[in-house]
């Protein structure tokens, strides 16, 4: 078992409702109203919905058209994301102001490593306390943090308490804190994996614990060492500060779903022309394509292929798009939406990951009263 580090200092900060909150802090008649980020055409889907429209169910990757269903009042916001990579950006500041060791996940999250900081700051909840606030006075927006020894429970934290929240995980109170961590709120368990799990009886972080290094790599292959370690509350991970894109891709939803073999091909020749105008403009290349093709019922499926040569041009992709394509059956599941994108820069097997994380668990915590480690 690799040894765990318990002198580091993490924290996790998330953004509460990055897009819809920008919106409402811009616009006063948004504000304390159910407001949505996405496009208001009829297949549009949502970037993400602010709390007041979460109360409704409304979440993100949801329709426009369903989202509406739940919330009639709900205010379509088309997204701007020039915008929002700006205040971003003045986040990104307040975070220097403390550490350089910043590892960004998105525009609206993440990890710091305060072990060793600029202001000799030694609590890492003083440090996250005084980032939020410094967000709050100078942005006029909230965050959420977690604060632990490791990125994983870092950022398990930071949702515990959302919005506007903080969460402290010691290293005494680590394991009943994983315990009772549901399988579904684990960093990498989507929705498959989940019910995998769930079949195998494993439900929360204390049935996971139970089963062996070996087993859990039988049945998940390299994911399983990650999971045996999570269960035991360990992640050696390092806050990487110089962010490196690891793919390229582009998505489209269609008009109308569609089984109709020329409508798929036309538009994933449409689909591989934008990937490669994307590809330059970003100067990526990779050897692995994949294809993400979503079904008119929401369910959806990943299909990729490694080559030994980089995939940079249209004679390149289009081939191992169309061969992907003929590996999925749609001919009585209608295709709602195609996606294609380049990753593989270093030979590396990379599967992209569509996961949000919720925790469910109780306002009520134990883990603030220790507050004198971190």
């Amino acid at each position: 078992m690799p040894a765990q580090d318990f002198n580091r200092k993490i924290i996790h900060i998330d953004m509460d409702a990055f897009y819809a909150s920008v919106e409402q802090r811009d616009d006063p008649s948004l504000r304390g109203k159910p407001v949505g980020i996405g496009s208001e055409e009829r297949r549009g889907v949502l970037c993400t919905a602010s709390y007041e429209a979460r109360k409704y169910g409304v979440h993100s990757a949801m329709s426009g058209v369903q989202a509406k269903r739940l919330c009639p009042e709900l205010i379509l916001v088309p997204p701007n994301f020039a915008k929002y990579k700006q205040v971003s950006q003045q986040v990104h500041e307040i975070f220097h102001r403390y550490t350089d060791l910043v590892e960004p996940l998105s525009l609206d999250e993440a990890y710091l490593d305060v072990t060793q900081n600029k202001l000799n700051i030694e609590l890492a909840v003083d440090i996250a306390q005084r980032i939020r606030q410094e967000i709050r006075t100078e942005l006029q927006l909230t965050a959420s943090a977690g604060v632990s020894f490791n990125k994983f429970l870092a950022k398990v934290a930071s949702d515990f308490r959302k919005p506007d929240g903080i969460t402290v995980i010691h290293p005494s109170r680590a394991m009943h804190f994983v315990d009772n961590l549901p399988i579904t709120d684990f960093w990498g368990v989507g929705h498959k994996t989940a019910e995998t799990m769930h079949a195998m009886g494993i439900f929360n972080g204390a049935d996971l614990r139970q089963l062996s290094r070996l087993r859990l790599q039988q049945v998940f292959g390299k994911a399983g060492e990650t999971y045996y370690n999570f269960a035991r509350a360990i992640d050696n991970r390092a806050v990487e500060p110089h962010w490196i894109r690891k793919s390229v891709g582009c998505e489209r939803t269609f008009e109308e779903d569609s089984s109709n073999p020329t409508v798929l091909l036309t538009e994933l020749y449409r689909l591989v022309l934008e990937l490669v105008e994307r590809l330059k403009k970003k100067e990526f290349k990779g050897r692995t394509l994949t294809l993400k093709v979503k079904f008119y019922n929401f369910t959806q499926i990943t299909r990729s292929r490694t080559v030994p040569h980089m995939l940079l041009k249209k004679d390149d992709i289009l081939p191992v798009a169309k061969a992907l394509l003929r590996e999925v059956d749609y001919t009585e599941r209608p295709v709602r939406l195609l996606g294609v994108q380049v990753s593989n820069i270093d030979d590396t097997p990379h599967r992209p990951q569509w996961i949000q994380l919720e925790l469910p668990f109780k306002k009520e915590s134990p883990f603030e009263e220790l507050r004198s480690y971190f």
